[in-house]
């Protein structure tokens, strides 16, 4: 392999690599813009949807790269199958847990911790 070929082929590396961490990044940037597209769609299933949708977008040159490599649609199916798994299980499990409200509870008067917003500041 001659030496231009060598620096085309580094160059498609690094813009495929480039092209990876930046899709890999977008969702988590993209979430950031909840308060200003309405976090009412973006924080309920709409942005749950259009989100995982999105990732299975970004990865649609991944899953072509798995075919071609394997010969066959079966690696392509199980990375879809991975990935959709840990998608709804952060979506359905851990993001809710993680967002609850706290259980309130009402200490006694007798208790020593402070029990007024303004008395800790």
């Amino acid at each position: 392999m001659n030496v231009a070929a060598r620096a085309t082929r580094t160059m498609a590396a690094a813009l495929s690599g480039a092209v990876g961490a930046i899709s890999g990044v977008a969702p988590h940037v993209l979430h950031h813009v909840g308060p200003l597209a309405g976090a009412a769609f973006l924080g309920g299933a709409g942005g749950t949807i259009l989100f995982g949708l999105g990732g299975f977008a970004l990865s649609v040159p991944m899953l072509l790269r798995l075919r071609r490599r394997f010969g066959t649609w079966a690696a392509p199916a199980v990375a879809t199958a991975l990935f959709t798994g840990v998608y709804l299980a952060s979506a359905l499990v851990i993001g809710p847990a993680l967002t609850a409200n706290p259980i309130d509870v009402d200490a006694p008067s007798f208790s020593p911790l402070a029990s007024g917003h303004a008395e800790h500041h």
